[in-house]
């Protein structure tokens, strides 16, 4: 897997797209009734699939509202967190999408677990493409990596996660596991 979110606008929180209105947000883990059949209401990942069990599933939503607005997997690995997997809600993507900023919401909440483990922010992940792999250069100051491993692996180092963080007001809870 490989992520292919677009990184809308870096808002401290979400922004209604038809309304211009700022809506607070928050995030939680996803529990199994969170992620179950989703692929039957639009989104692209199976979130239940096994492949995700070692992964830490976050869920984006607006404060006081059910509905979740993204979803995010990232794994605690050694020395870094490694964001295996990213998605907006379908209602959230496209040109009639309802709200923009999503997506780095979901990279600041893999950022906060690194924080929270004592990373200091240092998160990887593999961009899908080239295309995406300038889309987070400029958005995150993100930086390809040369491995054999993946060849559009990507970091986000210390000072560039710390700086994406002071973008957002993420309230929520972690519940590392």
């Amino acid at each position: 897997m490989s992520l292919d979110v677009l990184i809308d606008r870096l808002t401290p929180c979400l922004e209604e797209v038809s309304t211009g209105i700022i809506r607070q947000t928050t995030f939680s883990v996803a529990d199994e009734i969170d992620i179950l059949d989703l692929q039957s209401k639009g989104w692209s990942f199976d979130w239940a699939d096994k492949d995700l069990n070692r992964h830490n599933i976050y869920k984006l939503q607006l404060k006081g509202d059910d509905e979740i607005q993204g979803l995010v997997a990232a794994e605690i690995m050694r020395g870094a967190v490694y964001l295996k997997l990213a998605e907006s809600a379908p209602h959230n993507i496209g040109k009639n999408k309802k709200f923009s900023g999503v997506g780095g919401h979901l990279f600041a909440i893999a950022i906060k677990l690194s924080n929270a483990v004592g990373l200091k922010g240092y998160t990887f992940f593999d961009a899908k493409n080239m295309s995406l792999v300038e889309h987070y250069e400029e958005r995150f100051g993100a930086v390809r990596l040369m491995t054999r491993v993946h060849m559009y692996r990507m970091e986000i180092n210390e000072p560039n996660a710390q700086k994406l963080l002071n973008e957002y007001t993420l309230e929520g809870d972690l519940n590392v596991r």
